[in-house]
């Protein structure tokens, strides 16, 4: 990539990040391109669809996601472990106003570009899940993307109910209190 085309693009990804915080992930694209400076044209070079400056925008997260999830692995308890790494995917997911909607929408659309995310965080979540199922503490017929789609979903509710600070970790709770029970 050409030296101004580097700036450009790191230019709209932080521009985009401000504006996906500020508006959530809806916002609009021709005012990230203004807010970097340059034509909606050169924003569609980079980014041709709204998931693939999604997924830009969001792999510093996914990388840090995925870095917890290997710390994670070596844990001592390996339930735990997987508990406290969805928790942060909760987290993750709710960060950004329609992030959780938007991750919903691509898990099983490998042709997204937002795949790029979800695939790594799926293999990694799924590298947890084995360990805390052969070590028993997780029925074994509980599968990776049903966890991501359910911690999704625990992120969009708590979105939707601003006022409940606490839903979320009790949602949470809920579900992972269905991890055990066969």
């Amino acid at each position: 990539m050409r030296a101004d085309a580097r700036r450009n693009h790191e230019r709209l990804v932080t521009e985009a990040r401000s504006a996906f915080a500020e508006h959530g992930t809806d916002a609009s694209l021709e005012d990230v391109a203004r807010r970097a400076g340059v034509g909606i044209g050169t924003l569609y070079r980079h980014f041709p669809t709204r998931n693939a400056l999604l997924g830009a925008v969001f792999e510093d997260a996914v990388n840090d996601l995925l870095s917890r999830a290997h710390e994670h692995l070596h844990a001592p308890e390996p339930c735990t472990a997987l508990v406290t790494w969805l928790r942060e995917m909760v987290t993750h997911a709710g960060e950004y106003r329609g992030l959780s909607r938007a991750l919903m929408a691509v898990t099983q659309d490998n042709t997204s570009p937002l795949a790029r995310c979800s695939g790594p965080i799926r293999e990694a979540g799924g590298a947890l899940l084995a360990r805390a199922q052969e070590a028993g503490m997780v029925r074994p017929d509980v599968a990776i993307g049903d966890l991501l789609q359910l911690t999704h979903a625990i992120a969009l509710a708590a979105e939707e109910s601003p006022g409940d600070p606490e839903l979320a970790n009790r949602l949470l709770t809920l579900t992972l209190r269905g991890l055990k029970d066969g």
